[in-house]
């Protein structure tokens, strides 16, 4: 096992290495020069040039990547052009809000989508697994923003159970702290729900015909039993796959999702980072973001071997 897992580390490190370069040509790629933008309308043609000279700016591209990729690995994400703090700093003051509404969404995700998939493929046909996938593809269907907005009406401003924006740090008590995650990650968790649970179902209704689950009802097994300790263990793998690969959705719906409740996670700070046009922070964060999907799917890569002994490449 560990020769695989030492070969999947080294295959992500040209991964990490395309999405760097990227990550850095999205200086070029993006409209506009970030030197005007920091010198202001007024600067004259003098100031831009020595500000392009401070921030490096003149120099070939290559050298430029190559000093941005040794700053990275030194730990250093540069610096915005805004604040003049660094970009770590700036990551690691928004990273608390997102990590809590990612954890919580995902918590609610596993708790709500593999029950519904696997009741689903239990009752494969009825009115119970029409209703579900039915909510399956409205789930799907629906925009983040268009659930948030719903939910911030109805729960928030009409009933006025839940706030309606902001963020209370887990210092200051579970309950405050869970109280303003839970529209946002209901907001979120509409479309992971529908994708876990459909594949849910699926790989449940391929596991159920299997002759070992014949054999385990014809030796008068319960049905929660067949269910959840011998069908739903072995359809396990996929379901796993997905819950890591929906990581995706669930970094690219946050920054939606915390527009819309006021949430100063990293959500938050890459739209103000774009709107300001400022590219260290924007860099910094999709390269954080493209680092942990990357890892998510060879940690992926690892459970396979972990579940499944037969797996060697």
């Amino acid at each position: 096992m560990l020769p695989y897992i030492l070969r999947r580390i080294v295959s992500t490190l040209p991964v990490m290495a395309i999405v760097a370069l990227f990550v850095f040509s999205l200086l070029y790629i993006a409209p506009g020069d970030p030197a005007v933008v920091i010198a202001g309308d007024q600067a004259s043609p003098e100031d831009v040039e020595r500000i392009r000279q401070s921030l490096g700016l003149d120099r070939p591209f290559l050298i430029q990547f190559g000093s941005w990729v040794w700053r990275i690995l030194h730990g250093d994400l540069g610096t915005s052009i805004f604040t003049n703090l660094p970009v770590s700093t700036m990551i690691g003051q928004r990273l608390g809000p997102t990590l809590s509404l990612m954890c919580v969404t995902l918590l609610l995700t596993i708790a709500v989508a593999v029950p519904l998939g696997v009741v689903a493929a239990w009752k494969a046909g009825s009115f119970i697994d029409r209703a579900i996938m039915a909510f399956a593809v409205f789930g799907f269907s629906l925009p983040v923003f268009v659930v948030g907005y719903v939910l911030a009406y109805v729960f928030a401003l009409e009933l006025e159970w839940l706030p309606v924006q902001g963020y209370t740090p887990l210092t200051e008590g579970f309950w405050p702290w869970l109280q303003n995650l839970i529209l946002p990650a209901i907001a979120l968790g509409c479309v992971y729900i529908a994708l876990v649970a459909r594949i849910t179902r699926a790989t449940m209704l391929e596991v159920l015909q299997q002759d070992y689950i014949r054999t385990a009802r014809a030796k008068g097994m319960g049905q929660g039993g067949i269910l959840f300790i011998h069908a739903l263990k072995n359809a396990a793998v996929p379901i796993v796959t997905v819950i890591g690969i929906g990581i995706a959705l669930l970094i690219g719906g946050a920054v939606v999702t915390e527009s819309v409740f006021a949430i100063p996670g990293l959500g938050r700070l890459t739209i103000d980072a774009i709107l300001r046009r400022d590219y260290p922070v924007i860099q910094g964060i999709v390269l954080l973001f493209s680092f942990v999907y990357v890892l998510v799917n060879l940690m992926i890569d690892v459970t396979y071997t972990l579940v499944d002994p037969r797996i060697r490449y």
